[in-house]
């Protein structure tokens, strides 16, 4: 796509003409922006051309000149898809670069599809559309990891393993407790992921740099057609929430990777050699650089990992809004740490729902594992539905745990008739909130599709 750049417009928006801009400066307040705005790009070039739209409304460009702006917008948004133009420190970042290339393309009428916004209520707008798709993307990953774990949950309901607490044994429990739990717990973060969407589905542009335009724009028309049903009407509030939506949808994000930390805990310890519960798809492990016996579960020690990243995102932000109100320009150090959490965490629990997919487990060596003193609370809670005073039933056990009879791992999961215990584990309701949150995600995506 050639002839996209015009050097005199490729200088910051703010310079003036005739004052040449110290290298070494401008680098530092770029910062690594013309990179980072590689992954922010199509939705402010799709915010561009809804501000496009807007000011066509209000007669400050007329519908042809609207009509040729979102055609280049159209344009640069495949070619930069396509590979064909490439955002790059030519510019100070990604929103110089659609105004030079709307200038260069248009003439004065490029020049015109800055009036009425700031680069700061630009921002926000941009990284509000990119929290809405990438919750959509950690709904999606949660929901398949979900998925697979029910799947298997189902098909070893029954399978008896040991039960822990505080790492030592405890009673017996089954596969379908264990991976059931992860089920549910992949469904709430997936429901956590959309109503945290849903929360920051609020538009930011028409603020201007946080005290209003001298211009009647049509912010209502412009946030419908960005599907962000709610408006932010205070111009002070957007600046002010700048890293405040960032913190929440990394909370959401952080929520499915605290239950992949804890899976990958699991993980780590069942098919160590001490356990030799579960065997890792082969694909997951890796050989060491020295010994040649080794089978290394890299992959899952990384999966535990990953909720740090997106902690230590969260840490940084915050330090970064110790601000009073207002636009600083503190706040473009919130970006980096934003998306590199978001790639990174979106990374992880893509590898996830594999990984359970085609874990093998040795169910002998599990039932093996568990020994005579695990069927303790059973014999307690037997002899309290004799009618023994419950703590005189815990006392007499524990005072010769071997008294505890030679029950079966089998017959102690049917004794467990609770609700959601190991003989009624309530896998159809785990199913059917599953399958409600999917139904809401794809009505998301479809009324989405809809629009563009």
């Amino acid at each position: 796509m050639a002839g996209l750049v015009d050097p005199r417009e490729s200088r910051p928006v703010w310079a003036e003409s005739e004052t040449a801009t110290d290298a070494e400066i401008a680098r530092f307040l770029a910062g690594d922006d013309v990179v980072l705005d590689r992954e922010l790009f199509p939705f402010d070039i799709r915010a561009t051309k809804a501000h496009a739209k807007g000011l066509g409304r209000i007669g400050l460009l007329t519908p042809a000149e609207v009509t040729a702006m979102a055609a280049e917008l159209d344009a640069l948004d495949l070619a930069f898809r396509d590979g064909s133009f490439v955002l790059d420190d030519r510019y100070e970042d990604g929103h110089s670069a659609i105004e030079s290339h709307l200038t260069t393309k248009l003439g004065e009428t490029g020049k015109r599809v800055h009036t009425g916004r700031s680069r700061n209520d630009q921002v926000q707008v941009a990284l509000r559309l990119y929290l809405q798709d990438r919750l959509d993307q950690v709904g999606r990953a949660s929901l398949a990891i979900a998925e697979v774990s029910l799947t298997r949950a189902e098909g070893d309901r029954d399978t008896p393993m040991p039960g822990y607490t505080h790492l030592q044994r405890a009673v017996p429990s089954s596969i379908g407790l264990w991976l059931g739990g992860f089920a549910e717990a992949f469904v709430d973060d997936a429901s956590f992921a959309a109503s945290t969407r849903d929360w920051l589905a609020t538009c930011p542009l028409g603020t201007g740099a946080g005290y209003g335009v001298n211009l009647p724009l049509d912010r209502v028309g412009v946030a419908r057609e960005l599907e962000l049903p709610r408006l932010q009407w205070n111009p002070m509030y957007v600046q002010n929430s700048r890293g405040k939506f960032e913190l929440a949808a990394l909370g959401a994000l952080l929520q499915s990777l605290l239950d992949v930390r804890r899976l990958a805990w699991d993980l780590s310890l069942y098919t160590s050699a001490e356990f030799a519960f579960v065997e890792l798809p082969k694909a997951y492990t890796t050989g060491s650089s020295l010994m040649p016996n080794k089978k290394n579960p890299d992959v899952i020690e990384l999966l535990r990992a990953a909720a740090a990243v997106a902690l230590g995102a969260q840490t940084e932000i915050a330090g970064i809004l110790s601000l009073p109100s207002g636009y600083h320009r503190d706040l473009q150090g919130t970006k980096g740490p934003l998306l590199r959490a978001m790639r990174h965490g979106l990374r992880a629990l893509a590898l996830v729902t594999r990984l359970l997919r085609d874990l093998a487990f040795d169910h002998a060596r599990m039932r093996a594992a568990i020994t005579p003193e695990m069927f303790a609370t059973d014999r307690a809670l037997d002899l309290a539905r004799a009618g023994t005073p419950f703590r005189d039933a815990y006392r007499a056990v524990k005072k010769n745990v071997d008294l505890a009879p030679a029950n079966t791992p089998e017959a102690s999961l049917l004794a467990r008739v609770s609700p959601g215990g190991t003989a009624d584990l309530r896998l159809s309701e785990i199913r059917g909130r599953l399958e409600q949150a999917r139904t809401a995600l794809a009505c998301h995506q479809d009324c989405h599709a809809a629009t563009e």
